[in-house]
């Protein structure tokens, strides 16, 4: 066996780049055109190929340093068979150079890749050195996954942790088209993203909480479990914003207080709940994007021409959202009496899967319990939904008094690659002015 010192090669008119990524680890079996190191530049990523096939070792940088041409990397040992030739002509290009760079034979010119993002990439993780060969870079060698940096970034904006993919290219390499199957699976069902867990997140230590005291194990209800996984999901892939708000609802509790006695004629109790629904479609018909999905691909954006309405309803065994449909169309009693019925549907456990489904945006109403605002979860694939708490006798100022008024706080999230910050504001706004004047909504 013969030890080869690996330099970096020609690297153009960079005087010192960074290390963003070791691609092998000692004791690695890497082969020619393997690559082994990632460098970035203020204007490109490049990816470093090996020279020759061996074993690596002794390996001299690390994630962070700085390099530059003919930087001594790491040693790699080769049969006699292939060691070079003529040295001799390899030598006197390294006597050219300072006398702290190493010999080693010409290496072919790295692999140049347009820089596509802002942020660093993902550390890799350290790994045991092993006495065993070990194909280079796997998806579960020092680099997180074996793919240029193009992809890297590509899966960056995507969020998706390239560790999951796997790849259909030259030694597992990842490839655009995986990580676009991957999100596809993912969009449809078909993969898995770890659960409860966000895929790339460190999972929540485990500990053994009797060493502490006394302890007791509870079955999480089935209800529970299907919507921590909907949720977890929902919460890792959409970029949540929550636009917090208030508006006067007093004018709309006094009509409804009046209307109480044909209410009860009519076999319903009228809360509300059903106000804010009208409302809430008001603003959807002004501002479309938030009565939307996104396609499978996140490319188009889904608009809709109907308004079924979610509402979480709180049950014995967990959180349900059953779906009222055809809410611009129905009265506030009819829209009651679907309320009533689906509340108790989903407290006797009697909701279908039609019952479930279509929604179109969700509302999420802990006004009859308490708190002053909170941050409701996206109901995927809706892309909004609205949190209604309790509302309070506060003194507003009508230009010359303080006058009690009774105030609703509200929130309203959203997802933000379907809906501006801009727009959040004035749906927010727009809803809470036709609570404040429900006459709006005869208009």
């Amino acid at each position: 066996m013969a030890k080869i010192q690996f330099i970096v090669p020609d690297i153009g008119d960079f005087d010192s780049v960074d290390v963003i990524e070791v691609l092998v680890n000692e004791g690695d079996q890497i082969q020619v055109d393997d690559s082994v190191l990632t460098l970035e530049s203020d204007k490109a990523t490049m990816e470093v190929p090996s020279t020759h096939s061996g074993k690596v070792s002794n390996i001299q940088v690390k994630v962070g340093d700085k390099v530059a041409q003919g930087t001594y990397i790491f040693d790699i040992e080769v049969d006699e068979a292939e060691k070079p030739a003529e040295p001799a002509k390899t030598e006197t290009k390294a006597e050219t150079k300072p006398a702290s760079a190493p010999q080693a034979a010409a290496a072919p010119a790295p692999k140049l890749h347009e820089q596509t993002h802002a942020s660093s990439v993902g550390l890799p993780t350290a790994a045991s050195v092993s006495n065993t060969p070990k194909p280079v870079n796997h998806q579960s060698m020092g680099a997180v996954s074996h793919a240029s940096p193009a992809v890297r970034a590509f899966a960056r904006v995507l969020g998706v942790d390239l560790s999951g993919v796997n790849g259909s290219g030259t030694k597992g390499r990842v490839l655009k088209t995986d990580v676009e199957s991957f999100v596809k699976s993912v969009m449809q069902g078909q993969t898995s993203v770890g659960g409860t867990q966000g895929s790339g997140i460190p999972p929540v230590p485990t500990v053994d909480f009797s060493q502490f005291g006394e302890t007791e194990e509870i079955e999480l209800s089935r209800i529970k479990k299907l919507s921590g996984k909907h949720l977890s999901m929902a919460w890792l892939n959409i970029p949540h914003v929550t636009q917090f708000d208030e508006c006067d609802i007093t004018e709309m509790d006094k009509f409804r207080k009046d209307m109480k006695d044909q209410a009860e004629k009519a076999g319903v109790k009228l809360t509300p709940l059903v106000f804010i629904m009208k409302a809430v479609v008001a603003g959807l018909k002004a501002f479309p994007n938030f009565n939307a999905s996104l396609s499978p691909d996140g490319q188009k954006l889904i608009r809709k021409g109907y308004y079924n309405i979610g509402i979480a309803v709180d049950t014995p065994n967990g959180l349900v959202v059953p779906v009222v449909r055809d809410v611009d169309k129905k009265s506030i009693f009819e829209l009651s009496r679907d309320l009533m019925e689906l509340s108790t549907k989903a407290r006797d456990g009697k909701l279908s899967p039609k019952d479930m489904s279509g929604g179109c945006f969700s509302i999420s109403s802990l006004g009859g319990i308490g708190g002053t605002q909170f941050t409701p979860i996206v109901n995927a694939p809706e892309v909004a939904i609205m949190g209604v708490s309790k509302a309070s006798i506060q003194p507003v100022w009508d230009g010359s008094e303080f006058k009690p008024r009774l105030v609703m706080p509200y929130s309203i999230s959203y997802d933000h690659r379907v809906v501006d910050g801009a727009e959040g504001v004035r749906f927010s706004t727009l809803v809470g002015q036709h609570l404040a004047d429900i006459r709006q909504l005869l208009l």
